[in-house]
């Protein structure tokens, strides 16, 4: 792990694109509470005219753009060092300017609903109010769980502590939580964290990846009752908030913001089940091909092709990406180039910096990615993963205006996975060494492993955990472990189960932001149609307009331009079928 101080300029984010210092976000912030007092003006006004509505909806809105940018700007500080004091003042600064803000705006769904259909259609007829007409066509949705203005406000004074689980949980497990050394390859210590966890899991060595494991998962259960206790509380947050609104149950309520029915998750998790037994002919496959008597979940990760070198340096990383996204056309190229060398990516792992890769958007400048690059294959995969979100972010900022500009996270999964598998295909066309395309098939049925069935056990135990709260269950940590230890024997039956596995849930951190996994899921099973029929036409426009519609219709709607229905059991069971397909692949070119 290097020292912030000692990488070079290129390598890491360049702030000064969205502030020019700290003083900029104060501004921003400053801004945002004259208009949010200014909002506060219009209550009980908004039937008076479609002006005095505009009026509202324009001051709300510009409000949270100036508050947007500066939650980005902190939001990033913190990112690179969650230790320092300085990016948690401003972290706290942004959410009670958020706050105060969403507390001010509370009376604006209710008053809205108050206005009669007609006369609200009436209204929308003003030019003004173009740019809010699915806004307004959302409200009007969620009639049925928009509470009175009062209760409104309430909430949103409530919102400030109800991320607190989640705050602790970031806190502890990228600051405080210490993780054991183990002992490499070369039998030389070395420091295990979040960051490298992935590359010694990976390891040829059977020793090192079962040490590693432990490690990690270990060092998870020496806190399991504390982490269990920050999910249960989690958990009953959202079904409170679910309850509150007139949800059947915390699931409904996730998906009801997208317009996503209960019915596609469900399907999901169905139709993966169905493919289980190929699940457990890929196990079978790899612990041929690794000479295992048995298989083991810590045998999981590492590749199945023995001394293939495919080491992936930064710079070779970048121009593979560039060149596997070729078929996206030129202005997605340039956009590349530009994140490259316009200091978009901030890439190597430092201390208090935050685990895992994200790309996080911002309105009027451009996209932020942030890595724990290590110089492998999966990082390039990574690289390209989140270079798929960001160019998300960039053509939705640049076309739709700001009320518009932010996407769903249904379609957002979409994106950065389509990059993945164009990546995978162009490295399957151009590898003539047949060890090196076994390596990338084996990468390939890792993407549908991890992303596919991995995720959907991820949903379905995040969708018994609600049910047991909202039945009344206590879910402490001896029944949030029996959960997951039952659906990994389930999902991987062919497999070895460590006692560790069992804690693994407290590793997840999506996991506070409830039922968001299962899109990683769909976005994969709908990335896989589009990269193949994008490859075959040679026609990106469907999918590039895909990209610039941000937020302006629901994410099902947006996906039918791109030529994918959720709706259908189809989409999924088409990519499981290619994972099966790939299986027998990759069996032949092993010729097991």
């Amino acid at each position: 792990m290097q020292d912030r101080n000692t990488i070079a300029p290129g390598f890491t984010w360049d702030f000064t694109h969205i502030y020019k210092d700290a003083e900029g976000l104060d501004e921003d912030l400053a801004a945002c509470a004259g208009l949010t007092e200014t909002l506060t003006g219009f209550r009980g006004r908004l039937a008076e005219s479609s002006d005095v509505l505009a009026d509202a909806m324009d001051t709300f809105s510009a409000a949270m753009e100036k508050l947007e940018k500066a939650s980005c700007y902190a939001y990033l500080q913190y990112s690179i060092d969650g230790g320092n004091p300085a990016a948690q003042v401003m972290m706290g600064k942004t959410q009670t300017a958020g706050i105060g803000l969403m507390t001010a705006a509370a009376f604006l769904e209710p008053e809205i609903l108050e206005i009669p259909e007609d006369t609200l259609n009436t209204y929308l007829e003003n030019p003004r109010l173009a740019t809010y007409r699915h806004y307004f066509e959302d409200v009007v949705r969620g009639k049925a769980h928009t509470l009175d203005a009062k209760s409104e406000e309430i909430l949103s004074k409530v919102a400030k502590i109800t991320g607190t689980a989640n705050d602790v949980y970031t806190m502890f497990t990228d600051v405080e939580m210490e993780i054991p050394h183990i002992t490499d390859e070369d039998g030389n210590d070395a420091q295990l964290t979040s960051g490298n966890f992935g590359v010694y899991r990976e390891s040829a060595c059977r020793r090192v990846r079962e040490e590693a494991f432990n490690t990690m998962f270990g060092t998870y259960k020496k806190y399991n009752n504390t982490f269990a206790t920050l999910y249960a509380g989690n958990v009953k947050k959202d079904n409170m908030s679910a309850d509150i609104r007139g949800y059947e149950g915390a699931c409904e309520s996730a998906l009801f913001g997208g317009n996503v029915p209960v019915a596609v998750y469900d399907s999901l998790i169905e139709a993966v089940h169905s493919a289980l037994p190929s699940m457990q002919k890929y196990l079978r496959l790899r612990k041929a091909a690794l000479g295992l008597n048995d298989i083991d979940v810590y045998d999981l990760y590492c590749p199945m092709v023995a001394d293939v070198e495919y080491p992936m340096p930064y710079a070779d990383g970048c121009a593979l990406v560039k060149k596997a996204l070729a078929p996206l056309g030129e202005e997605y190229a340039a956009l590349l180039d530009r994140a490259f060398s316009e200091n978009w990516i901030d890439v190597y792992e430092t201390p208090g910096k935050h685990s895992g890769a994200y790309s996080m958007g911002v309105y009027g400048v451009h996209p932020y990615v942030l890595l724990n690059y290590t110089d492998s294959l999966d990082d390039a995969f990574t690289l390209a993963h989140e270079l798929g979100h960001a160019m998300h972010s960039w053509f939705s900022d640049t076309t739709q205006d700001f009320p518009n500009h932010d996407y769903r996270i249904l379609v957002a999964e979409v994106a950065s996975t389509v990059n993945e598998v164009l990546l995978t295909k162009y490295l399957l066309q151009t590898e003539t060494d047949p060890r090196r395309k076994a390596y990338i098939l084996n990468h390939f049925l890792e993407g549908f492993r991890t992303t596919v069935f991995r995720q959907t056990l991820f949903a379905e135990f995040e969708r018994i955990a609600h049910v047991k709260e909202q039945a009344g269950e206590t879910l402490n940590a001896e029944c949030l472990n029996g959960i997951y230890l039952d659906l990994e024997k389930l999902y991987y039956s062919e497999a070895g189960m460590q006692d560790n596995i069992a804690v693994e849930w407290s590793y997840i951190p999506h996991f506070y932001r409830a039922f968001y996994v299962y899109q990683y899921a769909t976005g994969f099973c709908s990335a896989v149609a589009i990269a193949s029929r994008i490859l075959e036409t040679g026609d990106a426009s469907g999918y590039l307009k895909f990209l610039s519609t941000g937020g302006s219709d629901y994410p099902l709607e947006e996906l039918k331009i791109a030529g994918i229905d959720l709706t259908s059991p189809t989409v999924v069971a088409d990519a499981l079928a290619v994972f099966d397909k790939t299986i027998d692949e990759l069996a032949e070119v092993l010729g097991l």
